[in-house]
């Protein structure tokens, strides 16, 4: 096994920084006869359960994540989530598959090393906001800078400089107990940024708290990334969260990955019905745009009179919200702009249908 994480990849912006093939992870006495009967017979977790005294908690996931984008995991309880997050850093062992981190063989590192990738590489925030009480809001964020050995000036300064990005600058003296439970996250993302990590993993970080303290801190989590362009591996069982934060989003179901896409596609298009009812609650007003709803506009000519000369228009990435409102003023189709020209069009039964069923118009 290597002793040492090896060069830092020299990726370009929206090149792949994490890719997991076929993971898998089976708690039990025996993983890898149950993962044989598993690959062999496909059988299901209860049988898994029944016949090895062993639990699947991740089954077959491969996906690849882009630099700079938030990818959001999600699921019900149980589904596997939180345990696929924990194998990006080696919290737990996966019993079989591979895992590549700016192209670091994840499961090649030794103990040093690994602490070492896990120091300077990733960031974690967990729902447990997990400050250390005996410590100030500063001395906390600069903890894995002591970690590494960074001198008390320096460390300081980083620490202070990060808590500012997060807007606690005045509160760097104080202690957890005096701080709220938003704050105390904020403190806890400040000190899984202060290291400058490659990638972010964030672990049902907002769930604890209450619903207009959560919005507040996704408003500044969405801020800070639009800041600092992280690659965020986010987990989350609520869907509006995923929706509103993701850039796109894997929804799994018995450890296993059953569908990964934009808010839009998985929407418009899940996969199968469990993933249906999973989003048949959200609100396509704001998820849905204007290329998922139009006709092209070869096929409208084709079997559609002209279009009128003065019909409104809207942008290809406008939301469904706007076109609603674009279309309560006019009786005309309305046509659809990229680059200036002019792509699709969208008429008042696609937006209905769109509404009602969640469908494209074919």
């Amino acid at each position: 096994m290597s002793s040492s994480p090896g060069p830092t990849a020299t990726a370009t912006p929206g090149s792949t920084v994490i890719e997991l093939s076929n993971v898998w992870k089976i708690f039990g006495n025996n993983p890898q006869k149950a993962l044989e009967a598993v690959q062999k017979d496909d059988l299901p977790k209860a049988e898994v359960l029944e016949k090895f005294n062993a639990v699947v908690g991740v089954a077959d996931v491969s996906l690849d994540i882009k630099r700079g984008e938030i990818f959001c995991i999600m699921g019900l309880s149980g589904s596997g989530k939180s345990t696929l997050v924990r194998h990006f850093n080696r919290l737990l062992e996966p019993t079989a598959g591979k895992i590549l981190i700016e192209g670091i063989d994840v499961m090649g590192l030794g103990q040093a090393a690994l602490r070492t990738f896990r120091n300077q590489k990733i960031g974690m925030v967990f729902q447990n906001f997990a400050l250390l009480p005996h410590r100030s809001v500063l001395d906390n964020v600069a903890m894995p800078l002591e970690i590494r050995q960074i001198s008390k000036n320096d460390r300081m300064r980083q620490a202070a400089a990060i808590l500012e990005i997060v807007e606690l600058s005045a509160w760097g003296s104080k202690f957890a107990h005096e701080l709220s439970g938003g704050m105390q996250q904020r403190v806890g993302l400040a000190r899984a940024l202060a290291a400058n990590p490659d990638v972010l993993l964030m672990d049902e970080p907002f769930s604890a708290l209450d619903p207009l303290i959560r919005r507040q801190l996704q408003d500044e989590f969405l801020r800070l990334s639009n800041i600092l362009k992280k690659t965020t591996v986010f987990i989350t069982h609520d869907l509006d969260e995923a929706v509103r934060i993701g850039h796109r989003i894997a929804i799994m179901r018995d450890g296993r990955v059953v569908q990964i896409g934009t808010a839009e596609d998985i929407v418009m298009h899940p996969a199968d019905d469990y993933v249906a009812e999973f989003v048949a609650g959200i609100s396509r007003l704001k998820v849905v745009h204007a290329h998922a709803v139009m006709q092209g506009i070869e096929e409208y000519v084709a079997n559609h009179p002209a279009l009128p000369e003065d019909a409104p228009s809207v942008d290809e990435g406008e939301t469904l919200s706007k076109i609603i409102a674009v279309a309560i003023d006019t009786d005309s189709p309305i046509k659809v702009i990229d680059d200036g020209k002019i792509v699709g069009v969208i008429t008042r039964e696609a937006i209905l249908k769109t509404v009602v069923e969640g469908t494209e118009m074919s």
